[in-house]
């Protein structure tokens, strides 16, 4: 199931908006992450948002279970927001103490798998991925990162 949303006209594009060359770059590298995934063997869901959170492509792979979909875009959209790893959070909470807030940040997933997409030193969105461990699913989004310098 392959799905890109326009980062064109209306409300969703208004604000923070992916640039056109940005925009295709950011999908070429989402369908690397996916290539990532099936090379190893795991079942993943992969989004793509631009710099304000907006969706540009989810990628559910075949036998991949549906439940995957709202974490890979939850990863992607902390990733954006936050412009770092998700894993930095997931590293912070596991420390415990006043860190723990963290969780009540709206919308925000902090567990490994979302990283923000930087190209030519400017962040041009995030992508999010979901479906195996959190490590399977931050190696997963390291390829679509890794595919942005190719």
């Amino acid at each position: 199931v392959l799905t890109v949303a326009s980062a064109g006209g209306g409300a969703a594009a208004k604000g923070a908006k992916l640039a056109e060359a940005g925009a295709s770059a950011a999908t070429r590298a989402g369908i690397d992450a996916i290539a990532t995934a099936a090379k190893n063997n795991w079942f993943m869901v992969v989004t793509v948002v631009d710099t304000g959170g907006h969706i540009v492509l989810t990628e559910r792979m075949d036998n991949t279970q549906f439940g995957s979909v709202e974490p890979a875009r939850q990863k992607a959209y902390t990733a954006a927001a936050f412009r770092r790893s998700t894993k930095v959070f997931e590293d912070m909470i596991a420390q415990g103490g006043s860190a723990l807030r963290l969780l009540k940040l709206p919308d925000a997933l902090p567990i490994e798998g979302g990283l923000p997409l930087v190209k030519d030193g400017k962040i041009i969105g995030a992508v999010g991925t979901s479906g195996g461990s959190a490590q399977q699913d931050g190696v997963a989004a390291q390829g679509c990162v890794d595919a942005l310098g190719k």
